[in-house]
C-alpha cells in the first residue's frame, strides 16, 4: 500500500526534501530516511508502510499518558515500524529500531471500523514516532472525527511547522515526551539528535497555532539523565507558554535495549523532579510508571484534596462533579471532557 507523501518538496536532479521531521532528510533516488520508512522513489518521496499496521491494541488513555483530555476512555492504538529517534533505552526497538518495512495491511477505513469495532472512543498513535507515518495517520483520523472518535498523537515533539499544520487537520491531543529533561547532553549520546530545540520549537508552534489538547511527559534516566537543573530549566519553558495548568508526567526509566546496565529510576528522584515542577508553579505534576505511589492521583491546588483516585491506569475514585468542579470546594480542574461511562471496566484488550 505504498502511497505518495504529503510532506516533501522536490529538488533538482530528481532529489527529494522530507519536511515530516525536524531532520530534513534530504534523498537521492532509492534513497531511505534515517527513519527508515520514508523514500525517494523515482523522484517522488513515498511513505513504505502507509496502511501497514505493525501494532494494534486497546488501551487505557491513561497508559499513553493523558490524565486530563477524555479521562476513562478506550483508544485503539496503532503504529508502524520505523523511527526518527534512536533511543538506546527505546521500549518498542523491534518496530522502531530495526528499520524493517512491514506490518498488516489495514486502510483508513478500515481503523475506523476496528475502533468501533472495539468500541473506543478515540485512535492513539503510538509505539512508534507518529510524525513520520502522519499522511496515513491523517486520513485515518479525517475518517475517524467524521465517526465521532478522537485523535491522539503519542509523539516525541521533533517536528516541523509542516507537520503540525497537517496534525491541525485531525488531532486532538497529543502528548509530547522529552528524554532526561532534554539536556543537550544526554540526547545526543542516548536519542541521536544534535538537541532538543525541535521539540520546543514544535511546542511553540502547537501552542501557537492549533487548539491541539497538550501534555508533556519526561523519561527520567538515573546518572545520565535526571539533573535537577535541566528539569527546572524545562518546567520553567512549559510554565512560560501553556501556563500553570499544563499536565506534566515524569517517567520512571526500566532497563531495556542497549541501556540494560542502568538501573531503575529512584523513586526519590522522580519525586525531585515532582517537586521542582510544583516549586516552579505548575500545579498538575504526576509521577508515572510507579503504580500505587500517591503522586499519579490529581490534588485540588485549592483545597489539596485527591479528586482523582487513580492506581497505574486505573481510576479508582472521582470527586469532581458534572463540570469537573473538585467536590470539596468547588474549584475548577482543566479536564477536557467528562469521565467516560464505564471506565471501571476492563480497557485492555489484544488486538492484533
Amino acid at each position: 500500500m505504498n502511497k505518495e507523501a504529503v510532506l516533501y518538496e522536490r529538488l533538482p536532479n530528481d532529489k527529494v526534501r522530507c519536511l515530516a521531521c525536524g531532520r530534513y532528510c534530504e534523498l537521492g533516488k532509492d534513497q531511505i530516511g534515517l527513519c527508515g520508512i520514508r523514500g525517494n522513489k523515482d523522484g517522488k518521496l513515498v511513505l513504505y508502510v502507509y496502511g501497514k499496521v505493525a501494532a494494534c491494541h486497546v488501551d487505557p488513555i491513561e497508559k499513553k499518558p493523558v490524565t486530563h483530555y477524555r479521562p476513562g476512555s478506550r483508544v485503539f492504538s496503532i503504529g508502524t515500524t520505523g523511527c526518527n529517534w534512536l533511543c538506546k533505552y527505546c521500549q518498542n526497538y523491534d518496530l522502531s529500531q530495526r528499520r524493517k518495512i512491514e506490518g498488516t495491511d489495514i486502510s483508513p477505513e478500515q481503523v475506523v471500523d476496528l475502533a468501533l469495532e472495539y468500541k473506543t472512543q478515540g485512535i492513539a498513535y503510538t509505539y512508534n514516532e507518529p510524525s513520520i507515518f502522519l499522511e496515513y495517520a491523517r486520513d485515518c483520523g479525517i475518517l475517524a472525527r467524521k465517526k465521532g472518535l478522537f485523535n491522539i498523537f503519542v509523539s516525541n515533539g521533533y517536528g516541523t511547522p509542516q507537520s503540525v499544520k497537517m496534525m491541525n487537520e485531525f488531532l486532538d491531543c497529543i502528548t509530547v515526551d522529552f528524554k532526561g529533561n532534554g539536556e543537550e547532553r544526554f540526547v545526543r549520546q542516548y536519542v541521536g539528535i544534535p538537541s532538543s530545540q525541535w521539540v520546543f520549537d514544535t511546542l511553540v508552534e502547537i501552542h501557537d497555532k492549533t487548539n491541539i489538547h497538550v501534555e508533556i511527559t519526561d523519561l527520567i534516566v538515573p546518572k545520565v539523565g535526571d539533573n535537577l537543573e535541566h528539569a527546572e530549566k524545562l518546567c520553567k519553558f512549559i510554565y512560560d507558554l501553556f501556563g500553570p495548568e499544563m499536565p506534566i508526567h515524569f517517567l520512571r526509566f526500566f532497563p531495556h535495549y542497549k541501556m540494560m546496565e542502568f538501573p531503575e529510576t529512584p523513586i526519590s528522584t522522580l519525586e525531585k523532579h515532582h517537586a521542582i515542577a510544583k516549586r516552579v508553579g505548575l500545579k498538575y505534576a504526576y509521577v508515572g510508571n510507579v503504580p500505587g505511589h500517591p503522586l499519579e492521583n490529581t490534588y485540588c491546588p485549592e483545597c489539596g484534596k485527591v479528586v482523582i483516585h487513580r492506581f497505574n491506569f486505573d481510576i479508582l475514585r472521582w470527586d469532581l462533579d458534572d463540570n469537573n468542579k473538585c467536590k470539596f470546594c468547588g474549584n475548577n480542574i482543566p479536564i477536557v471532557g467528562k469521565l467516560e461511562k464505564g471506565y471501571q471496566e476492563k480497557r485492555f484488550e489484544f488486538v492484533l
